[in-house]
């Protein structure tokens, strides 16, 4: 594997050799947020969307965003051009900074900085043609599951026993109702039609789910975003799981029991077939970091990757 570079608060450097000062409020309260972002071909995926849910995580922990958008943009393409892989996955990583242990904010801040990549690792050829096994749990993490927090002891613990159980992800319910995987968005295929827990407050607005509903409404494929209950979920004809390391994958097998016929469905294998093809046009140019999910706002940040050239 080639030598990976990181950023780290205005410096690019050796992974190894980054290091954080202990009383890093990070380290010490978990008190940050996070982004993973995909790259295809040199070109990162979605990356005014991602840029408009970090600025929200950011400030709904108060953070000030260290950065505009333009320069995040220029900070996220050299780092992509210092590393040799087409398809990367990029990882950043904002804390509050250095402070004396102290639960209240400290009262002037200089937020820590942190960006790595590493090549983009997809679902194997296996688990796409078969699918995967899950396992339902209670979904007992906190009430702001919307903000990408660095916090994520509850996520752990439930992919965690997933894990042990032999399973590739965890379906979590709260109160009978489905929200989302550990690290994924759930969606159920009932009838012909896909249906998609509404964002709130317990799930995370995943890039992947905004495509995924984005690609059914474009094909025709029948959508309806509301609560999905969990005897829906348990009877559902396919189940797939979502997010930026995964794309779309189907769920064969949930708590023992096989999802339908027990292997992808129809379904699946359309969405499949779309992702893919929206793969090239991004990788192409034609699809681009601009895309039907992004409202013009994020102009600026196209602008600066233009001419980046793909690694590799």
């Amino acid at each position: 594997m080639s030598e990976q570079i990181a950023y780290l608060n205005g410096e690019y450097l050796r992974l190894e050799d980054a290091r954080v000062p202990v009383l890093d409020r990070g380290f010490i309260f978990g008190d940050g947020v996070y982004e993973v972002i995909p790259v295809y071909a040199g070109k990162p995926l979605r990356l005014a969307a991602h840029l408009q849910r970090l600025a929200r995580s950011l400030a709904a922990i108060k953070l000030p965003n260290p950065h505009t958008d333009e320069e995040w943009a220029q900070l996220l393409a050299e780092l992509v051009k210092r590393h040799p892989w087409a398809d990367q996955s990029i990882y950043l990583h904002i804390t509050r900074g250095v402070a004396p242990r102290n639960h209240a904010f400290p009262a002037v801040t200089k937020p820590t900085v942190f960006m790595m990549s590493g090549p983009l690792k997809l679902p194997s050829a296996e688990e796409r043609s078969a699918g995967v096994r899950t396992l339902s749990l209670e979904d007992f993490r906190w009430q702001r599951c919307d903000i990408k927090s660095i916090a994520l002891l509850g996520n752990c613990l439930l992919r965690q026993a997933a894990v042990e159980a032999g399973c590739k992800e965890a379906v979590l319910f709260r109160d009978g109702w489905l929200t989302e995987g550990a690290a994924s968005n759930i969606f159920v295929i009932e009838n012909g039609t896909l249906l998609a827990p509404p964002i709130d407050h317990l799930i995370l607005p995943g890039i992947t789910y905004e495509i995924t509903l984005e690609l059914a409404h474009q094909h025709g494929m029948p959508v309806k975003v509301a609560p999905i209950s969990e005897a829906q979920t348990r009877q559902a004809d396919e189940l797939w799981l979502t997010s930026s390391t995964n794309e779309v994958l189907a769920i064969t097998e949930l708590d023992g029991h096989p999802v339908g016929s027990g292997r992808p469905g129809p379904a699946w294998r359309q969405m499949s077939e779309w992702f893919e093809a929206f793969k090239r046009d991004l990788r192409s140019g034609a699809e681009g970091v601009a895309s039907a999910g992004v409202t013009r706002a994020g102009a600026p940040v196209e602008a600066a990757l233009a001419g980046t050239p793909a690694a590799g």
